[in-house]
């Protein structure tokens, strides 16, 4: 290409060049009446900021109303203005200060170096500083550390001056069940103090549960604060809130990083702000008292429980065919007294049959229950049809198991450790090579070499202690002969019990165990006459009925 051609493209530039389009971003806040950070103004600041140049043209003013800027993750207009920005609308964005933008040092540095890649440039008003410049970003570090910096400072302050309101009794939090909160200061909500006093009342005078509790007042109608519905979780935590006997405990939650802003519960990270007799009680102390005693016994028994709820192979894998609610087990009495387990769906277990309550709402399930020695039936049936080679099975499995019991009898030959010796020789010689290479520094090369001789020389000395002259063995020949003979046979015992235990699993021995635990992926109880049985990994379907006794009809293929 001539020179000419080029002072033709340069002259085509001029005439083509048209004004650029620039985006203004602002940060305000909507409790803040100064009308000089207002939206209002801070919009009307900046379109005459950028009229004023002649070869700009505004794009739009993107805000974020009571926002912080110490993250981007909530800051809507924000995300968009970057999301246009990487669209080509405009091609640069004008802003006040750093900590407008971002006073988190790495999204600062982040997003001006994503927006130059497009070509997109930022300008900082009052920090002097445009993106667009060759030592921009270093002194955009600098200004974005020493934002993030003021952050952290105003953080600290804001926790020191409420921690030291809460000790003056300061109500930090919101309205709660039966207290209003106003003002820092807690007051008695007559409607929602009837509720609580209702609850202690039925737990404590009449024994009733959490799961009683919940569903009686979710059909007298009653509606809880800021839930959908009464669940035992939230009548618990009414249980446990020692506001209702008049005390007050804070800093139950802490933010341990100021730029996430993501709350965590204190677990003794930080001290606790507690204040007695803080004010007018709904429920007195010995009430409050009394009912969380009889939390902590619950507590204690269901620890108990806990460590064996999981043992069951049917925990969690029964589904109720009518409502989709799991199944859980349920101890039942037969006529003759004896105990027997069953599983019914948790939808029926909690509402019974289906009904409407007071509460207008439809609860209850009509889903059977289902013996647990008839899904252990069923389950045994599903694997006596699978169609697999058992043999092959077991003879895989075996081998495995035999070649990992070889290993604790590998001493007793002289010729394989006497191989492996030469292996590791090998190796140290390989060491050699790579030293001389420069493939490995000579402190590697060193550290290699004397894991080399440990191993040669444990491998000797096992060879060493072996009896070199079978005919003429010493005492101490004798007895390592002998308890290699008692290592051996124990063994094999060893193997001949496992033997038998895989044949009863592979064969289908009838019992609980994790091997249905495993293989089970679901059982759907849709009635007496169809429960279908999904296994893992399987795309088949197996559907059983169960009456005076279990049928097993063949697996079919799921459509």
């Amino acid at each position: 290409m001539s020179i000419d051609k080029y002072e033709t493209l340069n002259q085509e530039r001029k005439i083509q060049h048209t004004k650029r389009k620039v985006a203004a971003y602002c940060r305000v806040s909507t409790d803040n009446e100064d009308q000089a950070n207002s939206f209002e103004s801070q919009q009307r600041y900046f379109r005459q900021y950028i009229e004023r140049n002649p070869d700009w043209e505004l794009y739009e003013v993107f805000a974020d109303e009571g926002i912080s800027g110490t993250n981007t993750k909530k800051r809507k207009e924000f995300n968009r203005m970057i999301a246009c920005a990487k669209n080509g609308d405009f091609d640069l964005i004008v802003t006040k200060e750093i900590s407008r933008f971002a006073r988190n040092t790495l999204d600062s540095i982040f997003y001006t170096r994503d927006l130059k890649k497009h070509g997109v440039g930022v300008i900082f008003m009052n920090d002097n500083i445009n993106t667009l410049d060759g030592d921009a970003e270093l002194r955009l570090a600098i200004m974005s550390s020493i934002a993030q910096e003021e952050s952290r400072k105003t953080s600290e302050r804001v926790k020191w001056g409420q921690k030291r309101q809460m000790e003056q009794g300061v109500v930090f939090g919101r309205s709660m069940l039966g207290y209003d909160v106003k003002d820092g200061k807690m007051y008695i909500n007559e409607d929602g103090a009837k509720v609580v006093r209702l609850i202690f009342h039925k737990f404590v005078n009449e024994g009733k549960g959490t799961h009683v509790i919940a569903r009686e007042l979710r059909e007298d109608g009653i509606k809880p604060m800021r839930v959908k519905e009464w669940q035992n979780t939230v009548i618990l935590r009414v249980i446990r809130n020692e506001k209702y006997c008049g005390d007050l405990v804070q800093k139950k939650t802490y933010t341990p990083d100021f730029l996430s802003h993501e709350k965590k519960y204190n677990r003794g990270q930080e001290e606790f702000v507690i204040i007695k007799d803080h004010h007018e009680p709904i429920i007195s102390r010995e009430l409050f008292d009394k009912a969380n005693r009889i939390l902590d016994e619950k507590s204690l028994s269901q620890e108990g429980k806990a460590k064996h709820s999981n043992r069951y192979p049917f925990s969690g894998k029964i589904k109720c065919g009518c409502c989709g609610s799991s199944y859980v087990a349920r101890y039942k009495t037969r006529k003759n007294g004896n105990r027997y387990k069953a599983w019914r769906c948790l939808e029926a277990a909690r509402h019974g049959s289906p009904h409407v309550d007071k509460a207008g709402n439809q609860v209850g399930c009509s889903g059977l229950s289902i013996r647990n020695e008839d899904a252990t039936h069923i389950m045994y049936l599903v694997t006596s049809c699978l169609k697999y080679n058992k043999e092959k099975i077991t003879n895989n499995l075996l081998a495995i198991i035999k070649s990992i019991i070889a290993m604790d009898t590998a001493g007793t030959d002289s010729e394989k450790l006497k191989s492996q010796i030469k292996a590791i020789e090998q190796k140290r010689t390989n060491l050699i090579d790579l030293y001389t290479s420069g493939d490995i520094t000579r402190d590697e090369f060193s550290a290699a070499r004397a894991k080399c001789e440990n191993e040669i020389a444990e491998l000797q000395s096992v060879i060493d202690s072996m009896p070199k002259y079978p005919g003429k063995c010493s005492g101490g020949a004798f007895d390592r002969i002998d308890k290699q003979r008692e290592m051996i046979e124990k063994q094999q015992e060893l193997v001949a019990e496992i033997t038998e235990a895989m044949n009863g699993l592979i064969n289908g021995v009838e019992y609980e165990d994790d091997f249905y635990k495993e293989i089970l992926d679901k059982m759907v109880v849709n009635d007496k006459d169809h429960i279908d049985v999904y296994l893992n990994l399987l795309p088949l379907k197996w559907s059983y009925t169960v009456a005076k006794s279990v049928n097993c009809p063949q697996g079919r293929p799921l459509k």
